[in-house]
């Protein structure tokens, strides 16, 4: 009995370790197997047993002749970024900014300013104490009035590029929004116009209060449009609101080209974006060829693109200002197709594709119980729970 355990014991540790010897060898052999190029690759010529036999090049300007000339040679391999050029010709263009000149403040300056502030909180003696007792509090409107006159327009030019404001609205053109104004939809400034935020179609159904900055005798252009809107040309828009020649900031006092019509978002369509883009205008400008007939109630000649209204007039208008909000269907929208539009209103839905499943096995292997529930024939299947 004794005998047989010690046979037993040698044979099953001398046939493990035989096993898995044999495992680690056969897994690790094709690891090792090395796949040919598809080319000859970069100074596959040279041989590395023997390098005394190399030509030296014995000055820089030689290599580096030798070098250029064998990084003009074409090569069979690609890199990510000449794919990414033959799929997309446009892919690495810069894109033209035509907004307003931007002059940049000096650096010494912006220096000094910023040590004058820290010496005059330094002799603060109340600023040191509310610091101290912590009762201090920052003072908000200083704080925005400080970001709209330096990082504001970056800021909001990374969040038009984010939601794709300027690749829609002015293809391979872009501008910084110098000019800020505020847009409001109630009198308390409770639904206010930001970029990027929701409104629903309800709180935007009348015109909004508009308020900016201008100088004395300077004339605008505002243009209120929606480039996810359009029910038949996926690259028009549907302008909204336009008014031009405004003189100063009273928009209420310019010529109005195209009455305020209200958000309507199609049901099923989800969120679409509403854009305000504000336009200086170096003067009077003839707007007779985009006036619309008041009320404009067709969906036909609200068609617009702002691009091409924009090369139209762009030697007499930059744009200056942006803002924009998303919204989706409520109920006020089947209001304005019925009422405004006297149309029917189009309603999309998402048709979901059927189940796949893979095609039966005979003799199915670890599978749930309810695998043939998959494939019985019949109206209802009882799919189960997987």
């Amino acid at each position: 009995m004794a005998l047989r355990m010690v046979c037993t014991t040698v044979w099953r540790s001398g046939t493990d370790l035989g096993v898995n010897n044999a495992r680690a060898f056969v897994t690790t052999a094709p690891m090792c197997r090395r796949v040919r190029p598809l080319g000859p690759m970069p100074n596959e010529d040279i041989d590395v047993e023997n390098l005394e036999s190399l030509d030296k090049y014995r000055s820089y300007n030689r290599y580096f002749t030798e070098a250029q000339e064998a990084n003009n040679k074409p090569a069979w391999w690609k890199t990510y970024r000449s794919y990414v050029e033959k799929a997309d010709p446009e892919h690495g263009v810069e894109r033209v900014d035509i907004g307003l000149p931007y002059c940049q403040p000096r650096r010494s300056q912006q220096l000094k300013e910023r040590v004058q502030v820290m010496r005059d909180n330094k002799k603060n003696a109340e600023l040191e104490r509310a610091c101290r007792l912590r009762t201090y509090r920052i003072p908000l409107n200083q704080v925005q009035e400080t970001w709209e006159k330096t990082t504001q327009p970056f800021h909001i030019k990374r969040l038009a590029d984010h939601y794709g404001i300027f690749k829609d609205l002015f293809p391979m053109a872009y501008f910084l929004p110098r000019v800020s104004f505020r847009i409001s939809y109630s009198q308390d400034n409770s639904r206010q116009v930001f970029h990027g935020n929701r409104l629903t179609p309800t709180e935007a159904s009348s015109e909004p209060q508009i308020h900016f900055e201008a100088e004395e005798g300077s004339l605008w252009t505002l243009l209120l449009t929606c480039p996810d809107e359009h029910l038949l040309d996926n690259e028009a828009e549907y302008v909204h609101w336009l008014v031009g020649n405004i003189p100063g900031g009273a928009v209420k006092a310019g010529d109005e080209l195209c009455h305020y019509l209200p958000p309507f978002p199609a049901k099923g369509t989800g969120f679409h974006r509403y854009v305000y883009v504000l336009f200086k205008q170096e003067g009077p400008i003839n707007f007779q060829e985009d006036v619309r007939s008041s009320p404009c109630h067709s969906l036909e000649d609200r068609t617009f693109k702002t691009v091409d209204f924009y090369r139209k007039h762009q030697d007499h208008m930059t744009p200056a200002g942006l803002a924009f909000f998303q919204s989706q269907w409520d109920e006020s929208v089947t209001n304005t197709f019925h009422n405004t539009f006297n149309m029917k209103e189009p309603v999309f839905e998402f048709i979901r594709p059927p189940v796949y499943h893979p095609p039966q096995v005979k003799y199915p292997h670890q599978q749930p119980l309810r695998y043939l529930d998959r494939y019985r024939d019949g109206k209802e299947h009882t799919y189960g729970i997987y």
